[in-house]
């Protein structure tokens, strides 16, 4: 029996034989040619035929993880038309007088390298993404499908990393999990992988594929990120037996699917999705979330090397109110700084960033930026139920300025005859004891109140939530912070406002029928603890 120790990406438990991923790399070697021209012509020929490959990929994609995830292939087939990587291939080409072959491996590897060196893990994990398009068109030109091998029953794939193509043209109803050497939990693969409700560990180590062959029993936990080979007849018992009650929790579970969230004595509560980008509306969907509470806008600006546009912003904000048809779409406008960090923001060190020029401070204090994003959600309104909501609110001043941007981008929008919803929910987030101490104030100036626990928490204990030395001083559950909840509640409720929680606290099903008890309408949680919520609300009787 061996262990290896990796990370989870998706939480599930996987027993049975291994299949070492096999794909049909080709050998490249530097070799002297005459025809310049016509290497240039074999690598064109070979890109057309690489599109035509991903396109198809980009069709299965879609019908088994959504436009969302599969628009990953799109940025793909973008990828191989970009001009610098093509450039690059012909200027090595024509200088260099090399195959097609070794100049595109070349330029794949180098452009791979510079990803990797960007000091940004999303970044890094793009560095995967321009090795798979290189090995695709190199493929091509050599006539080698360099598709998944066929699987003899349900397996679990192992690999040293998988590109995105690669987890989508296996067939998932034959995977039983993805354990691979290398990775993120940023790449295209581990989101595909979640998105597809398949197991999946990455990181567990080069040494693992050369002490592992096909047909070995093995356990991979993506609870734990645990990974045993050959497991002794305990630990095969043990695992086996975690599964039958995964299986067991998840069948209950889908049976909620579908029904109402409504306690016992027949109040209703919204529960909602917490997501980080469009790769997880799929989850949000398949969970039967009935909206997303929290939408984290900051990710167009973490991805990005410059301020995202106005239409990029627009695109991303309208797909995602289309792809939730009639449900509600809280997004939160950009939480930057303390923690999150943009190169280009050219922000200041400083001392206590948790305390400093972050979220609506730092919008306020640049708002032709913020107003960029102002006009994208206003503009992105009339394909959905958009909610707004404004993070790190501490003051009545700070609502006016945003009511008069608001105000701003609605004129300028009519003057310049472009159609916004008047029926757009603004909200706030309380999550500095500020927000909730003036809640009464505030209330009348929004249409909700978030709150959000993991800061509220963190500012009202005096713990930096960073600092793993006073984590156990940390008590989400002390008694100061559901008071300021308790509060906020009340003075949302006087004055007609509605009250959700979106931080961690809200799946934390020991308070569930406290934060009922207090009032709260909306729970907005991670995509695979809405059907857990739900359960636990469906149990609660508040007329005791």
């Amino acid at each position: 029996m061996i262990k290896y120790q990796g990370k989870g990406v998706y939480g599930a438990i996987a027993v049975g034989k291994i299949s070492v991923f096999k794909r049909q790399d080709v050998q490249v070697k530097r070799v002297k040619i005459e025809d310049t021209s016509a290497e240039i012509a074999r690598v064109k020929a070979a890109k057309e035929r690489a599109i035509m490959q991903i396109q198809e990929i980009y069709e299965k994609a879609l019908k088994e993880v959504g436009e969302a995830n599969a628009q990953i292939f799109e940025i793909h087939m973008m990828m191989i038309e970009d001009d610098d990587y093509n450039e690059a291939i012909v200027e090595m080409i024509q200088g260099q007088s090399v195959n097609a072959e070794y100049a595109v491996a070349v330029t794949g590897d180098n452009f791979a390298e510079m990803f990797s060196s960007i000091d940004d893990s999303y970044m890094q994990a793009r560095a995967v993404d321009v090795r798979d398009i290189s090995n695709r068109i190199i493929a091509c030109m050599n006539n080698v499908e360099n598709e998944s091998q066929g699987l003899d029953g349900k397996q679990i794939i192992c690999a040293d990393d998988l590109a995105p193509s690669e987890t989508v043209s296996l067939d998932k109803d034959k995977v039983l999990a993805f354990v691979t050497a290398h990775g993120s939990s940023n790449s295209h693969t581990a989101i595909l992988a979640r998105n597809m409700n398949i197991p999946a560990i990455i990181g567990v180590g080069e040494q693992f594929l050369s002490q592992i062959k096909d047909g070995d029993m093995a356990i991979a936990d993506g609870f734990t990120g645990e990974f045993i080979c050959n497991p002794d007849e305990e630990t095969l018992s043990a695992a086996k037996k975690k599964l039958e009650s995964e299986a067991e929790k998840k069948a209950l579970l889908q049976k909620l699917k579908g029904k109402e969230n409504i306690t016992l004595d027949g109040r209703k509560i919204n529960i909602y999705a917490n997501i980080g980008s469009v790769d997880n509306i799929g989850a949000v969907l398949l969970n039967d979330a009935g909206g997303i509470g929290l939408f984290r806008s900051e990710f167009l600006y973490l991805e990005n090397t410059d301020y995202p546009t106005e239409e990029e912003q627009f695109k991303v904000y309208k797909r995602v109110l289309e792809s939730m048809a009639a449900k509600k779409v809280i997004i939160r406008t950009l939480d930057i700084g303390a923690d999150k960090q943009a190169e280009y923001f050219n922000l200041d060190k400083e001392e206590n960033p948790a305390l400093g020029l972050r979220a609506i401070r730092l919008c306020l204090s640049r708002p032709e930026m913020f107003k960029v994003q102002l006009r994208a959600l206003y503009r992105a309104s009339v394909y959905g139920r958009l909610g707004i909501m404004f993070p790190m609110i501490t003051s009545v001043s700070e609502l006016e300025k945003i009511h008069a941007l608001c105000e701003q981008v609605k004129n300028e929008l009519t003057a310049d005859h472009i159609e916004y919803s008047d029926s757009i929910e603004l909200g706030i987030m309380i999550e500095t004891p500020a927000a909730a101490i003036i809640s009464d104030k505030l209330a009348p100036m929004v249409d909700f109140f978030s709150v959000g626990t993991n800061d509220l928490t963190q500012y009202t204990l005096a713990c930096d939530r960073q600092n793993p030395y006073v984590e156990n001083f940390c008590d989400t559950h002390h008694e100061a912070i559901l008071r300021l909840i308790e509060m906020s509640a009340q003075n949302a409720h006087k004055h007609g406002a509605w009250i959700g929680i979106c931080g961690e606290l809200a799946a934390d099903t020991t308070l569930t029928e406290t934060f009922l008890r207090m009032g709260i309408d909306e729970l907005s949680v991670s995509p695979s603890f809405v059907l857990k919520v739900r359960d636990v609300v469906r149990k609660i009787d508040l007329s005791k």
